[in-house]
Order: structure tokens, then sequence, then C-alpha cells
């Protein structure tokens, strides 16, 4: 994994360099630490003979095709005003996808990223003012100085051409915990222009209930990183003001709703208890204190009381065996008219596309589409021609189009 080790080489237990003046170690350990992820085997590529394979679920017919192939362990896209999209791969690139399926080179200009385990460049998100300010919004695992350890974090830049220019951090998950493990995240811009992050615990369940630690917290941000005055715990003692709301464990799926455009969370709970969420301002949801999950031994999570406690927020929707969930739709376009309205998910441990029909808020009916496939979805999206656009977390990656059945 020499991905991994450009980060993990950043140590600064070797005695020698124990005895350089601190200014000089601290240059030479970033400048150490600050190389381009090595280039895949094979570059991603087009797939430009791909034939459409015909599907049918309980209320559409469609059909599903490669546009790309080749991605390493994608992550998350996002669509540009002019059809091209920006793709991430958890091992530090992010790339543009024409609307052909051509593949750039990886854009310049990224953060230093922690490449470990779950940990890499996670989601990809445009500012609400893209068209007068071109920025876009990353998150991913930023390590610590010592290069061992690392915490979920957001950076800004200005994209120009097959660079991004004036990054900066806008958010740094602290204290930095994670050894590759639970940095969730999904980046939301509400309605007002706030900026919410999701996390993980770190893998340090116990982090995800203290108010002056930012493991296991849904946090909300302006676009600069500012805090907004109203936060819920701005003005407590001890608490770190960004926090929306605590107890989560890993968040890897976030969408607003089209009708109440509140925000709406999904979240992987241990063996079992994965959570749908629809966090509110100051409130508490329970891990690792209530879970419908037990540990990966078999046992009881240490800590927990069993699935409910005063004080503490049930989960929306639950699933007491784990699809593992990452990457979250409410899908409002033309093309499915018979979907609309419909939360779309997706599934790693159980390979699918979850589609949940809802009444108001209330899930109704579940519809797992795609399992043929044995594919692991990491993320979901609606294009602006109304197709489904899915990533595959895989060594050979893919770039899918789920789209009307093709006129004979």
């Amino acid at each position: 994994m020499p991905n991994v080790a450009r980060v993990r080489r950043c140590h600064l237990d070797w005695p020698p360099l124990r005895r350089i003046a601190p200014q000089i170690l601290l240059a030479a350990t970033l400048a150490a630490c600050h190389r381009a992820p090595p280039p895949p085997v094979q570059p991603p590529r087009a797939v430009a003979d791909a034939k459409p394979v015909a599907v049918r679920s309980e209320q559409v017919a469609f059909e599903v095709v490669e546009r790309v192939a080749g991605l390493e362990h994608p992550w998350s896209l996002a669509f540009l005003p002019d059809g091209d999209m920006l793709v991430t791969e958890r091992p530090g690139r992010l790339r543009r996808i024409g609307a052909d399926g051509t593949v750039s080179a990886p854009i310049a200009g990224l953060p230093e990223i922690f490449v470990d385990g779950q940990a890499g460049l996670l989601d990809v998100v445009l500012s609400p003012t893209f068209a007068e300010d071109n920025l876009v919004f990353l998150s991913f695992a930023e390590p610590n100085l010592r290069g061992n350890k690392a915490g979920t974090a957001v950076a800004r830049g200005r994209l120009q051409g097959d660079a991004l220019l004036d990054v900066e951090v806008v958010y740094r998950q602290e204290p930095k915990l994670s050894s590759g493990t639970h940095v969730g995240s999904r980046l939301v811009f509400d309605d007002s222009g706030y900026l919410f992050v999701t996390q993980g615990d770190n893998r340090v369940a116990e982090a995800a209930q203290p108010l002056d630690k930012l493991q296991g917290k849904l946090v909300r941000i302006w676009p600069d990183g500012r805090i907004p005055d109203d936060n819920p715990f701005v003005k407590r003692e001890g608490a770190r003001p960004e926090i929306w709301s605590y107890g989560h464990r890993n968040m890897q799926g976030a969408a607003l709703h089209p009708l109440t455009r509140k925000l709406w969370t999904s979240e992987h709970g241990p063996m079992g208890g994965d959570e749908l969420n629809i966090p509110r301002a100051g409130r508490n949801y329970g891990w690792p204190v209530v879970t419908f999950g037990k540990d990966y031994s078999g046992s009881p999570v240490t800590g927990s009381v069993g699935n409910a406690a005063p004080g503490m927020e049930p989960p929306h929707h639950v699933w007491e065996v784990s699809p593992a969930l990452s990457g979250m739709l409410f899908y409002s376009g033309s093309a499915f008219p018979e979907w609309k309205g419909d939360l779309f998910l997706g599934a790693l441990a159980k390979s699918a596309l979850i589609r949940l029909e809802l009444d108001g808020d209330r899930v109704v009916h579940e519809e797992r589409l795609l399992v043929d496939r044995a594919e692991r979805i990491r993320d979901v999206r609606e294009g602006p021609d109304g197709a489904i656009y899915i990533l595959t977390d895989e060594e050979n990656g893919k770039l899918l189009r789920m789209q009307p059945v093709s006129s004979p």
C-alpha cells in the first residue's frame, strides 16, 4: 500500500530528528508528507462500447450502462454546470469526467490527505454560488503532525482548468484520533447557505458523547469556517461551537429533503443497527450508549444500555441487519416519474441500491435494486438529465448510469 506509506512514514520518532530545531523539523516533515498519490496500475477509462443491461424493478423498467471503469475506490461525484462531473478517488485523486465519459488526469492542488483503510479523499460538492466563485469543497482525512492519526477535515479551492487554486482548510475535526476508520463524511449545503459536515467517531466510541470533542458529531459551519451564532452549543462552556448534534457513529450519507428542506443522514451501526436520522439541533442520538447493533465480537457494545435511554433520540428508521449505508439521494427528476420523492441509499455490505418509499417522513416500503451486480455502492446522485448516477467502491470502481429503457 504505497499510498498509505506516504503519510505513515511522516513520523518524528527517529532519535536524530528529535534533536533538530523545531522549525526545521516541521518544514522537513511537511515537505516529506506532501506527495501526490501514486498513479493507478491502469488509468480510468471511458467504456465506449458498453451495452445497456435491462433491469426490471417493482415499478420501473430501466437500463444500467457502464460509463467509466478503472476508478480506484471512487467515493463521491458532483455535477458541474457544463455537464461534466468531478469524482473523488479515496487514495487522494480528484478527476473531471466529461459528459462523453473521458477522464482527466488528477486535478492538482489538493491538500495533504491521510490514506489508510477507510480514510482518504471523501466527498466533493460545489459552492452554492459556484457560477460566481468557482469554489469546490472537499472532505477528507487530514493527518496530524506526526502522520500517524487523522481526523475529518474540509477544504475549499477555486477550480481553474485542471487545478484547485487558493486552497484553504475551513474545518478540522479535533482531536485527531482515527487510525484509518470512521471518518465519515458527507457535505451538504442547506438553503440558508450553512454547510453541514458529517463525521465518524474515529473508532473511539466513547468520544461521540463528550461535547469538547468533535468525534461522532454532525457540525454546521459557514462556508468560510465561521461558526453560526445560533448553533446549539455556542454559549455552552466547554462545548465545541461547531456541533449541531452528537452521539453518531459513522455518517456516510446525507441529503436535504426536497419538500421539508430538512437534512437527513444515514450512519453505520456496528454489527447491525444502521440508522436513518433527521438530526435536530442539540439532540443526542445515543451512540454508543444506545444502539440496535452488537459489537463485531457478537457481545454487547461496551458502554451500551440497550436500544433506548432517557434524553437520547431514537433513530428515525433502523436496519437491525446492516446494509452498510453510504450515499443518499432524494429523487426529484423526470426520467423516472414513478420514483419521484423516493429516497435512494447505497449499500456496501449488501451490495445494493436501496429505494425507500415515504409517506411524509415515514418509511413505508423498501426495495433493493442492482443486487445481482454484487457491487459495493458508495455514492448515488441525480444527473441534470434526470438519470441516476452510481459509483461502485472497488479497486476497479465504476461510474454507472441508470436510465429509462431505450426506444426499440
